[in-house]
């Protein structure tokens, strides 16, 4: 039977709507990215002294369980509609009455094995499955998923499908490694971030830990030039103050262009990529890696898989691009043994319907499947159940119903691959237990420490009744000074310099400083038990 999808135009005029204008909201919280004015989120201070501070308890249980791991995130902008790039061979009489027009044929698929296949035209990724370098995890998702790509980017980037949360898990992870970021970044960017501009995922509280570019030209041109804009020369006003606080943002990007610059110099490619945009990513990462720069996470975007219309040519020029770049990416990292120190993690916001619809497309939809690629895998493999697609198992919604959560996948990641013990992993992902599933990773022996002592030390800027308060969560009593420097690292107050109790303690800004401060950016620099925590903050 041929399951027929109608709808009246009404309905289909107001989902096209409610799509054009997610996609323009979407567009306009990135536009200060698009325009490459923001980075990697710090902000240098300039003429400030700065000091070196003793490690947090935290910080130094994460330093010592990171490993020379490294993980690239390919995310696949759009929604990649899942049934057709791993197709269920066990069930393809059900598969291909739902998708008469947009089905592959059997005799256009490569088998992995006797259940599943892909379409012959990503062939490329053929060698990679057979040497033991490939993992598909199937019917990835996440319960009441939401059809919304601006949501359920966020949802994925943040790990939290219920709340607005505003920070994403590697934001958060690399928050506690570097609570001094501000004023302290490190020497090397924590993560490289090329397009998806305006994801969360590198979100902190008050920073982006990613170096960021909208593509690879961009990339190259920073580190060429190295240019740095004006942060003295600007009008005394509002409009200065937003202007100083954008290039103050632009120029602790472009401190990173150097050392990445130096990365990429010392190596060069050693594979042949196609001239394509995923290839080109690619062929960047790989002469930094090989290059020793250091960072441990990258994201690499691969857009189109909105394939609402016309899938059948869109998906399998996607598709062939992914491929072959993933191939020659790990040969490129094979010929210098980086091979297996590299995660290749797919991502995508959701999946499609399993249905066509009639449009020879497919419309937003649920589960689909994640691809994991690197010697470090350990051999080939599918992980998980594969979704019921047999009409009597769809949700409500008459899409697939997922059977692994996201963040089971990020869990595992963070456990086995970087080696990070399951209580610091919880945090990350907001004190919710998910399973590890068997990915085939492991910590390759490294001592994992005792995270039992460690305590968090929180501190956050509230604003109300247009005031500014600094508010501090004691677990401990010890000596705590607090100071404000203005954007250009001037101090302009001293805030507290007492001993605090255990409990929560509140900082009205303006009346402690007890001086004029104009509205507009500033730093506060918190200064406890030898450790420095810094962050941003708005005066009213």
């Amino acid at each position: 039977m041929l399951f027929n999808n109608s709808s009246s135009g009404k309905k289909k005029k107001n989902i096209k709507d409610s799509h054009d204008q997610e996609h323009a909201t979407w567009n306009r919280r990135s536009f200060i990215q698009a325009l490459g004015l923001a980075g990697a989120g710090s902000i240098m201070l300039g003429g400030t002294n700065v000091s070196a501070s003793a490690p947090s308890p935290l910080s130094v249980a994460l330093s010592q369980s990171e490993n020379d791991n490294i993980l690239v995130i390919i995310r696949l902008k759009g929604g990649n509609d899942g049934l057709n790039t791993v197709v269920p061979l066990y069930d393809y009489d059900t598969y291909a009455n739902l998708r008469p027009t947009i089905r592959h044929q059997e005799n256009e698929l490569l088998s992995l094995s006797p259940d599943f296949a892909i379409p012959s035209y990503m062939n490329a990724l053929e060698s990679v499955w057979g040497e033991g370098n490939m993992k598909i995890i199937h019917g990835v998702g996440y319960p009441d998923q939401s059809l919304s790509h601006f949501r359920s980017s966020d949802i994925w980037a943040s790990a939290d499908a219920i709340n607005d949360e505003q920070t994403g898990w590697w934001g958060r992870y690399f928050e506690d490694l570097y609570p001094d970021y501000l004023i302290n970044p490190p020497e090397i960017p924590p993560a490289i971030q090329i397009g998806s501009i305006g994801n969360l995922i590198f979100e902190g509280t008050n920073s982006n830990y990613a170096f960021s570019v909208a593509d690879p030209n961009q990339l190259a041109n920073i580190a060429q030039t190295g240019g740095l804009h004006d942060v003295v020369n600007l009008p005394e006003c509002v409009y200065g103050d937003k202007l100083l606080f954008l290039r103050a943002q632009t120029n602790t990007t472009l401190t990173y262009a150097e050392v990445i610059n130096d990365a990429y110099m010392a190596s060069s490619n050693q594979a042949t990529y196609l001239q394509d945009d995923l290839s080109e990513q690619l062929a960047i990462i790989a002469r930094m890696i090989k290059g020793g720069l250091g960072t441990k996470v990258y994201m690499v975007s691969l857009g189109g898989f909105d394939t609402h219309a016309n899938q059948v040519n869109k998906q399998r020029g996607l598709h062939e691009n992914l491929a072959s770049g993933i191939k020659n990416f790990y040969e490129d990292l094979a010929s210098e043994g980086y091979d297996d120190k590299v995660l290749g993690m797919t991502i995508s916001e959701f999946g499609r319907r399993p249905y066509e619809n009639g449009s020879n497309g497919t419309d937003h939809g649920t589960a689909s499947p994640t691809f994991l690629f690197g010697a470090g895998l350990n051999g080939s493999g599918f992980v998980g159940a594969h979704p019921d697609i047999n009409a009597s198992a769809w949700d409500n919604n008459n899409n697939l119903v997922p059977t692994t959560d996201f963040r089971d996948v990020y869990a595992s990641v963070l456990t086995d691959w970087f080696c990070i013990d399951p209580s610091v992993v919880n945090t990350i992902l907001l004190n919710d237990n998910y399973q590890t599933l068997n990915l085939g990773l492991n910590c390759q022996g490294l001592s994992i420490p005792d995270f039992s002592n460690v305590s968090h030390f929180s501190h956050v800027a509230t604003y109300r009744d247009n005031r500014t308060f600094i508010e501090i969560n004691m677990q401990n009593t010890a000596h705590v000074e607090v100071k404000l420097f203005n954007i250009l690292g001037q101090e302009m107050a001293s805030l507290c310099n007492e001993v605090l109790t255990p409990g929560n303690h509140i900082i009205d800004v303006k009346t402690r400083a007890n001086i004029r401060l104009a509205y507009g950016q500033y730093i506060y620099r918190i200064n406890t038990l030898g450790q420095f925590y810094s962050k941003s903050i708005l005066i009213k």
